[in-house]
């Protein structure tokens, strides 16, 4: 059964994370890399999750990675999978995996990102297809 994309409401964007969701308007997937410890991190925030530093600076994402865990949502009006992926350059985002079928699904996949319309027209929000080989 493929995943039919629900309806999901608009980002709130903030002072901190508005360079990430005018990325995303591009077609841009946005991280922030520590400038001290060298990790990048996601959620985006100006201080390292990791080690405390401000040194941390915007990096684009290649946008691929592997499904980490996942779950079916098959109660739900139109049935969705949300997961965990670990993006190549190494934090991992909860999102939900579209343009699959939900039974083909599996930890280790190789998904790649898409930018799914919200209802009522703000940014897109980062989402992720599997990757067909």
């Amino acid at each position: 059964m493929s995943s039919p994309v629900r309806s999901i409401p608009a980002p709130e964007p903030n002072p901190e994370t508005q360079p990430f969701w005018d990325a995303i308007r591009r077609g841009e997937l946005l991280l922030r890399r520590c400038g001290h410890c060298g990790e990048a991190h996601f959620y985006p925030r100006t201080i390292c999750p990791l080690c405390g530093s401000a040194d941390t600076a915007w990096e684009q994402a290649a946008g691929e990675g592997t499904i980490y865990s996942f779950s079916v949502m098959r109660q739900a009006k139109i049935p969705y999978a949300i997961a965990y992926v670990t993006l190549d350059e190494g934090p991992t985002m909860m999102t939900n995996i579209v343009e699959s079928d939900l039974d083909a699904i599996r930890i280790g996949q190789r998904v790649r990102v898409v930018f799914v319309a919200t209802e009522d027209g703000g940014a897109p929000v980062p989402m992720f297809r599997p990757v067909v080989a």
